[in-house]
């Protein structure tokens, strides 16, 4: 079985701080959904997904570096910030951040929680951490250690800033809007995420303050899901399965072909899976493809849920946004295959895809989204 882990040598540490028939689409169209398990006839390297076939890899393995990397970082401050850009980054392609404003396990010498301020771009190349009291948060807070980030590291602000909690919105949003940076309130913060991960085990669990069974104070919502918008449906789906070779090459195509959709750094995210291990997807076709794969794009797509007690596929776009997206008959068969497709997820650490498509039988795709399940951070 696959597993998914940080790459935490792509980070930086104190110590070096410089200061994505089974039914039909809900409605309207009946879509007829056949399990057969061959391949399409025009795509040969998609494939059918049926319920005899698995994702298999590799585990994961740290590399050695990493791992010496990983004991030295016991041995740094877990009170000192972070104010870190990559020497070889190029500034100006630093265009969007990730952002996380929040409070942490950690008491200050009141008594009272920390509030951190967590921010990054996809790479990593930008690396900046800063903890604040929690009487000064607010819009101007932010707003300020924002506009400090571009002053310390001398790199222009982002076009754009993605945040996950649907709590610090309001604050977020005005910070931003009058910074002149567009908020994007997105699950789609993969670093960032997995970041925060990686600081609860190697910084904040080693703070002074540390509250170990500290719950978060915002945690992420999961509400339950909304009936698809009109503009969203497609005619016909099928469970998928691709090679990751073949993954890669869709994610290449993102640029080279104009291909709507959002990709993952798969080095980054530590995943060592063989080229040829199936990764499972879901392939959407449409009419309208086009137009289809234009609106979901603006949707910050995040991931596809196979909801087998409810006979259906769930949707989850921006931060808290959930679809019902499709609906099958219910009965031993689809339910199999449901829950086969979900195991196959599972085994390749949480890695899946959306595909949209003129016809299941095409050739190409108009979208392509490289998706991953997330558990919540642990702060």
């Amino acid at each position: 079985m696959a597993s998914l882990s940080f790459n935490s040598s792509r980070l930086r540490t104190p110590a070096f701080q410089s200061q994505k028939p089974i039914s039909n689409f809900k409605k309207p169209i009946k879509i007829p959904f056949s399990f057969s398990s061959s391949p399409p006839r025009s795509w040969p390297k998609l494939r059918r997904f049926g319920g005899s076939s698995s994702v298999s890899g590799s585990s994961v393995s740290m590399q050695e570096e990493v791992e010496i990397e990983e004991e030295e970082e016991e041995e740094d401050d877990p009170t000192v910030e972070l104010c870190y850009l990559d020497p070889e980054t190029n500034p100006n392609s630093l265009t969007e951040w990730e952002l996380d404003f929040c409070s942490r396990p950690i008491l200050d010498i009141r008594g009272k929680k920390l509030w951190e301020l967590v921010v990054c771009d996809e790479s990593l190349s930008l690396q900046y951490t800063k903890y604040f009291p929690n009487n000064v948060i607010n819009s101007i807070t932010l707003k300020d250690a924002i506009e400090g980030i571009s002053e310390d590291l001398g790199i222009p602000l982002p076009d754009k800033i993605r945040y996950f909690r649907s709590q610090m919105q309001t604050i977020i949003t005005k910070a931003c809007n009058e910074l002149g940076i567009k908020p994007v309130p997105s699950k789609r913060c993969v670093s960032l995420l997995l970041w925060l991960d990686e600081r609860f085990e190697t910084i904040y669990t080693r703070h002074p303050g540390y509250q170990k069974g500290a719950k978060p104070l915002l945690a992420l919502d999961n509400p339950f899901p909304m009936e698809l918008p009109d503009n969203l449906f497609g005619d016909r789906w099928a469970f998928v399965q691709l090679p990751l070779s073949a993954v890669r090459e869709e994610i290449s195509s993102l640029e080279s072909k104009l291909v709507f959709g959002s990709s993952l750094d798969l080095d980054l995210l530590g995943i060592e899976i063989d080229d040829g291990t199936l990764i499972p997807g879901l392939a959407v076709s449409s009419s309208r493809a086009k137009p289809l794969a234009a609106w979901m794009n603006g949707l910050e797509v995040c991931s596809v849920e196979a909801d087998v007690a409810r006979a259906s596929l769930i949707l989850s776009v921006g931060i808290s946004t959930r679809y019902v997206y499709a609906t099958y008959k219910k009965s031993s068969v689809t339910t199999n295959e449901a829950e086969a497709w979900e195991a196959a997820k599972k085994a390749a650490g949480g890695l899946h895809f959306l595909a949209i498509q003129e016809d299941l039988d095409s050739d190409d795709c108009v979208g392509f989204w490289l998706l991953l399940d997330l558990p919540p951070p642990p702060v």
